[in-house]
């Protein structure tokens, strides 16, 4: 974290549009969830045919490989809605049940290839991910928390778009509320705003051993960024967890007083009931968000004792389709080409992210 700036002395424009919304507003489902229509179905059906009879593998499957032409047009528009709107959508009706997980699996990826070009989501180019409780015993800064059962706060992945499907809902907990960042911004403008400039200053963000040998064990970035100049479209990046486990490294600033009152206020805001958008999201939901505008938060869950009865999601990490950085300068992931993606763990071999140093 850097010293006092101009950002600090003079409070930053608060943030306009689309963006910023708030989840009272947007209470009516029908604002941003649409279901799947029996002709995007029959579409997906057709798609999922054909990769199976040229045996295309996840990771050589294209857009232009999982043709869908109505439902693509629909995919188009909605980046629309997620760079310039309000940063979010669900698609509600994929038939995960009657697919099973590796058919799901083909029809997530395919989909996601229609909305953008999927990153590595760790240090062994891992993407496609699955968010499960797979640590019995979490704890620890390596232990990344949404591979446990425990809340996840409100925070941004280093990625620009989050796709997660829902394959299987927890039997108790699990629900996923999201929060527009530039509205959290906006908040603490008006309610703190001696605070607000440090938004803008830059912090460590640990980046729990995924990295490679020689390279940093954190990421250096802002909290927030402004795409083209202060009264720009926001961009906001944010974790606590990571934030203040990059403590444990002697080379990194400490943290100061004002600085944990901003996380407290910023973990407030985005919390509360007037801000906050609790979605219920079933098998065969599709989430997508803009990770520059849109906050996620996960509460605890519980599950049943039978695998086949687990809280499963898929997630992937996707760079916007016009290619890494094209639109945020605030952007985390990039493809480096000494990296080969795969679809499942592999042994180390490489550093999957770069950040901005």
């Amino acid at each position: 974290m850097t010293g006092l700036t101009d950002a600090d002395r003079t409070p930053p424009p608060p943030c306009s549009g689309p963006a910023v919304w708030t989840g009272p507003e947007l209470a009516d489902p029908g604002q941003w969830r649409t279901r799947l229509s029996e002709t995007g179905l029959a579409e997906i059906d057709s798609a999922l045919r054909e990769t199976r009879r040229r045996d295309l593998t996840l990771l050589r499957l294209t857009a232009a490989d999982f043709p869908l032409p109505g439902l693509g047009a629909d995919l188009e528009r909605l980046c629309g809605v997620l760079e310039h709107g309000r940063g979010f959508a669900i698609v509600r009706g994929i038939p995960v049940e009657r697919l099973g997980e590796t058919a799901a699996s083909t029809v997530f990826w395919g989909i996601g290839r229609h909305l953008g070009h999927p990153v590595p989501q760790n240090a062994d180019g891992l993407v496609l991910g699955r968010v499960r409780d797979t640590v019995r015993s979490p704890g620890g800064p390596a232990v990344r928390d949404d591979r446990t059962r425990e809340a996840l706060a409100f925070h941004t992945d280093p990625t620009d778009l989050l796709a997660l499907l829902t394959l299987r809902t927890p039997r108790t907990g699990g629900h996923v509320s999201l929060v527009s960042a530039a509205a959290v911004h906006n908040a603490v403008l008006d309610l703190r705003p001696d605070l607000a400039g440090r938004l803008y200053r830059t912090y460590h963000f640990d980046r729990r051993e995924e990295h490679a040998p020689g390279e940093p064990p954190c990421a250096v970035a802002p909290l927030v960024s402004r795409h083209d100049g202060p009264a720009g479209a926001l961009s906001m990046r944010y974790d606590r967890s990571c934030l203040e486990s990059a403590q444990r490294f002697p080379h990194v600033p400490r943290l100061e007083p004002a600085d944990h009152e901003l996380f407290d206020l910023i973990d407030s805001v985005a919390g509360s009931p007037e801000y906050r958008l609790d979605l219920d999201l079933r098998a065969g939901d599709l989430l997508v968000l803009n990770t520059h505008r849109v906050m996620h938060a996960r509460t605890a869950f519980e599950d049943l004792r039978s695998p086949e009865h687990e809280h499963h999601l898929l997630r992937l990490w996707l760079a916007f389709p016009q290619g890494p950085g094209s639109r945020d300068t605030h952007h985390w992931v990039t493809l480096r080409d000494v990296i080969r993606p795969r679809g499942t763990a592999a042994p180390r071999a490489t550093n999957a992210r770069r950040y901005p140093a």
